[in-house]
């Protein structure tokens, strides 16, 4: 499905883990631009909804889509005012390349393990590694209790971040 939040959750835990180096809204906006893909195949009834976006060559071009999103959103907004939420402009290239290089790699990873109609490694091999080695079950529990990890993380540091100096 189109614009699922199950791949949020790796790259919620993968952020936690590492926030200055790994932009969490890179890494979403580049999973949703990857189901444009399959959503447009939807709506014209297509029969094979995960195409050439939903290969590593595919998934390298929408992580440079969103790169481009964000450099031409940044030079907009010093121009135009653009509202600063989640305090987007004050990303660094740097974190946007590698959470929407993360975004699309694991969104091919984690949809290649599910969807039967995905030629990853595309156009070098129609085969598909991944699909199957997990269950459907499997697969998402791992995605949801990631995102359970990424809140744990996340909460603890705000914990020990909100605490006055002198508190025991």
């Amino acid at each position: 499905m189109p614009f699922t939040p199950f791949h949020f959750g790796p790259g919620a835990v993968i952020h936690a883990m590492a926030p200055k180096q790994v932009s969490f809204l890179a890494f979403c906006t580049a999973n949703v631009m990857i189901d444009v893909e399959p959503l447009y195949f939807m709506i014209t009834r297509q029969d094979r909804l995960h195409q050439f976006f939903h290969t590593f060559v595919g998934a390298t071009l929408v992580a440079l889509a969103t790169l481009l999103l964000f450099l031409g959103c940044r030079a907009f907004a010093r121009r135009f005012w653009l509202p600063n939420l989640f305090a987007w402009q004050g990303l660094h290239l740097q974190q946007v390349a590698v959470g929407a290089i993360i975004g699309t790699y694991s969104h091919i990873v984690l949809d290649s393990m599910m969807h039967m109609d995905i030629t990853p490694l595309a156009p070098f091999s129609d085969m598909n590694p991944l699909l199957r080695i997990v269950s459907l079950s499997t697969l998402h529990w791992i995605c949801f209790g990631s995102g359970v990890v990424a809140l744990l993380i996340l909460g603890r540091r705000k914990l020990i971040n909100d605490k006055p100096e002198d508190a025991i």
